[in-house]
């Protein structure tokens, strides 16, 4: 049987070297390279083409590359009898504290700001309030969110979080529900969305979110690109209902030439590197459930595909 890796676009060595390093029995094929299609039985993937997974008669289960598995709870072909698990790694959660915290820092210190007068030669401080008036909010409070909550808050920050259900954080005001939404967006200076993308969280970055922040706010985007209505954020910037956004993620990557996004000063972008898989950190993660796809066990990390994580 054999273990198949779906990832266009990626030199996918290091993570065979990183299996193999674990078991070198397991037989793995690479997409398009594939030998057999009756013999694999787990595949691991990361923005797979569609209406491919529903070619391999024998799949058992298949893994996201990443701790996001939307990519593949989007893929209406794949048998409802195809289990879904991802990845989790201790590196994950402190890349994207590092990613978060660096953008929060950036924003209060007006740092995107310097940097844009760097160009042009130009002198001239700013104000910045300090960590205890500024009220930043997390949307999403699971694996990611609730870790990068709890560093904003003890380096002073006013801090609030929102999730599907009620969460209890040390020094972090938290909201749940649709009907708390509001209350917590609420003069909100700084938004981050860490949500998992579902059906439920698709667009919820709108202009009618962003009427609710703090005047002048700013967002921060690491979840996924679906999340954010593109025009309603140039609308807000356009209309000085937001100072700016500081996006990783988009809905097409990478982001086309000519996107609006691009010729914006007051948008940050960076090429969806918040938080990097390392294949030495989770080769051991996909082996185990690979060994137990193919023995019938139920799969460590497993998606619920209702709740679409």
């Amino acid at each position: 049987m054999s273990l198949l890796f779906i990832a266009p676009d990626r030199d996918l060595s290091s993570w065979e070297d990183a299996i193999h390093s674990i078991d070198p029995n397991i037989e793995i094929d690479i997409w398009p390279a594939i030998k057999d299609k009756n013999r694999v039985q787990f595949t691991v993937c990361w923005n797979h083409p569609q209406h491919l997974l529903d070619g391999f008669p024998n799949l058992k289960a298949v893994s996201s590359l990443g701790a996001g598995a939307d990519h593949l709870l989007s893929d209406k072909s794949l048998p409802e009898s195809v289990d879904i698990c991802r990845v989790v790694s201790p590196s994950l959660v402190q890349q994207m504290k590092e990613y978060i915290l660096a953008a929060v820092l950036n924003i209060q210190r007006n740092f995107v700001h310097y940097i844009r007068q760097n160009d042009q030669k130009r002198w001239q401080p700013h104000n910045h309030p300090s960590p205890k008036n500024l009220h930043v909010g997390i949307m999403g409070l699971g694996e990611l969110g609730k870790p990068a909550a709890k560093q904003l808050a003890e380096l002073g920050y006013q801090v609030s979080g929102w999730s599907r259900s009620a969460k209890k954080i040390e020094s972090v005001n938290t909201f749940a529900g649709k009907d708390e939404l509001h209350k917590f967006i609420n003069n909100t200076h700084i938004l981050i969305c860490l949500l998992p993308l579902t059906d439920k969280t698709r667009g919820i970055l709108n202009l009618e979110i962003f009427k609710q922040m703090d005047d002048r706010g700013w967002i921060i985007n690491v979840a996924r690109g679906e999340h954010l209505v593109d025009e309603d954020l140039i609308y807000a910037l356009d209309s000085n209902i937001l100072q700016g956004a500081w996006l990783d993620v988009f809905s097409e990557e990478p982001l086309p030439d000519k996107h609006a996004f691009w010729n914006r000063e007051n948008i940050i972008i960076t090429p969806h590197i918040a938080s990097i898989t390392k294949p030495n950190e989770v080769a051991n993660q996909i082996v185990e459930n690979y060994k137990r796809a193919l023995s019938g066990m139920e799969l460590n990390h497993k998606v619920d595909r209702e709740l679409g994580y």
